[in-house]
């Protein structure tokens, strides 16, 4: 059993809260959308897609200019997010599908067999968030999608901490928003819909124009506002109590699913336009609109929460996070160029998902605490989401566990000096031919195609140039060292044979 010394939390509150009178324990809800951009919000530049819940919450709390993911894609990026440890330390380092198990992307084969579901389980020797805020006297929950552990391993999200999950173990099943399955604590719970396997196309010889020859792909039980219902059910059920709501979102990551009503408005106001019919996800009539509406669709559970919590009396004693697990896709018809996805950096693909550029990484944060987080607040802090378990440690007086790689950021939520800061912030993807990348100051240093044995360091000074488009690596070989010399002490060689990088010396 993994356990923690703590201190009480109203007296950790109290030691870390300004207040005359000893404050409650404060309910937190951290909001995790699905390959959502820097600049798909509103409050950070989005001209086209309308978010108007989220922006209010950025207007009621602290937006962050400068805060960062795990990973450039989903599963190492939760795990960072989870175990506190950047992906030189934690156990998940990028998106393993456990193939050794069979024939793991066969939808068919998957329903028939759940034990080919979900992704490379986490360690029972891990100790993650949930278990922390357990320790802390806080209910745990989860609604959403997992990818860090197949059904029946010691992975899955009520053996990691949660006292209660619904919605996606795996991440391939998410490939559908209309999947035949979700997952209750652990046991499936059967949904209304057929088997349309994800990545299926148009029938041969369908007329893409037509609306009637996507009929197939729409479906009854849409798992987004399944999961929601049951997030807002947890808070109802729990509210008499400290919890901690983790609402990993799969929007917008595609495929391109998302409610007619939406959709419809947004055909309205972007016009005809050419329908997606790849290979990749699902076929879509309308793949600008559809991705549009999925935002706003996400926005309007962000307003419904919100609305929960004040209509139980809960909202000025709930901390509330939302940021994106990595940048926007490049994949399944999600035009994310037209929207500037990731403005003000470089949306395309190569520079945004799967890649440690700051379209891959840079994510939108925003931070909400009535009463405790100054309203409109704007912060430059340099973070990250390992720094999201030492800042829940350090509010709800947990000490973060050995081994933590993040710093809390608190002080800043709360308009005090923030003495602690990172030095530099690492990062490293055993993926798309292998990368690392070092954020210090206003540097930003990448080494791309290390599988490939290049070792050599791109260098960008972020002050001047946020679209990463001149390397003056040349021009600065002490920054460039540094750099070389952080990257070497902060990788520990994974556990798992898939993670390792040969180029770097891993046996």
């Amino acid at each position: 059993m993994k356990t923690v010394a703590r201190l009480s939390v109203s007296a950790a509150l109290a030691l870390t809260v300004s207040s005359c009178e000893k404050p409650e324990p404060p309910n937190i809800i951290y909001i995790l959308a699905d390959d959502l951009g820097y600049g798909e919000l509103g409050v950070y530049g989005q001209e086209i897609i309308e978010t108007p819940h989220i922006d209010a919450l950025a207007r009621s709390g602290m937006r962050f200019t400068q805060h960062y993911s795990g990973s450039p894609v989903c599963a190492p990026s939760r795990s960072v997010l989870l175990t506190g440890q950047h992906t030189g330390h934690t156990y998940i380092r990028g998106n393993d599908e456990w193939g050794v198990r069979g024939d793991v992307w066969s939808y068919a084969a998957m329903f028939d067999d759940p034990s080919l579901e979900g992704q490379r389980p986490l360690p029972d020797s891990v100790l993650t968030l949930p278990e922390l805020l357990k320790e802390a006297g806080y209910r745990t929950g989860m609604v959403g999608k997992w990818g860090l552990g197949a059904p029946g391993s010691e992975g899955v999200p009520t053996r990691q901490g949660f006292d209660f999950f619904y919605g996606y173990n795996c991440q391939r099943q998410a490939h559908t928003l209309y999947p035949m399955h979700l997952w209750k604590n652990e046991e499936r719970h059967l949904l209304r819909n057929q088997m349309v396997a994800p990545h299926s196309s148009l029938a041969e010889g369908a007329d893409p124009l037509d609306p009637a020859s996507y009929a197939d792909f729409d479906l009854i039980d849409y798992a987004p506002e399944l999961m929601h219902q049951e997030g807002l059910k947890f808070i109802e059920d729990n509210s008499k109590r400290p919890f901690f709501l983790y609402y990993a979102s799969p929007i917008p990551h595609v495929p391109l699913q998302a409610p007619k009503r939406w959709v419809d408005y947004y055909r309205q106001k972007l016009g005809p336009e050419t329908p997606f019919t790849g290979n990749s996800y699902f076929p879509n009539l309308s793949p600008r609109a559809t991705y549009a509406a999925m935002i706003s669709y996400l926005d309007e559970q962000v307003g419904e929460l919100v609305e929960k919590l004040k209509e139980l009396d809960l909202y000025d004693n709930t901390l509330i996070i939302f940021s994106s697990d990595n940048g926007p896709t490049y994949a399944g018809g999600a035009d994310t160029p037209f929207f500037d996805s990731a403005r003000p950096f470089r949306t395309e693909r190569g520079w945004a998902k799967g890649f440690l550029h700051e379209g891959g990484i840079r994510v939108p944060m925003i931070a909400a605490w009535s009463g405790r987080i100054a309203p409109g607040s704007t912060s430059d802090h340099l973070s990250a989401f390992y720094d999201v378990m030492a800042t829940l440690c350090d509010l709800t007086g947990v000490p973060a566990p050995k081994g933590s790689d993040g710093i809390s950021f608190l002080p800043t939520l709360l308009g005090e000096e923030q003495e602690n800061r990172h030095e530099f912030l690492y990062w490293e993807f055993p993926a798309y031919n292998g990368q690392q990348a070092v954020r210090m100051g206003k540097w930003k240093g990448i080494r791309k195609n290390v599988f490939d044995g290049n070792l050599k360091l791109e260098l960008y000074d972020l002050g001047e140039d946020v679209r990463e488009s001149n390397d003056v690596a040349d021009n600065y070989p002490a920054i460039v060292q540094q750099m070389e010399t952080i990257m070497k002490q902060e990788h520990v060689p994974s556990e798992i044979e898939r993670f390792k990088f040969p180029q770097l010396g891993d046996n």
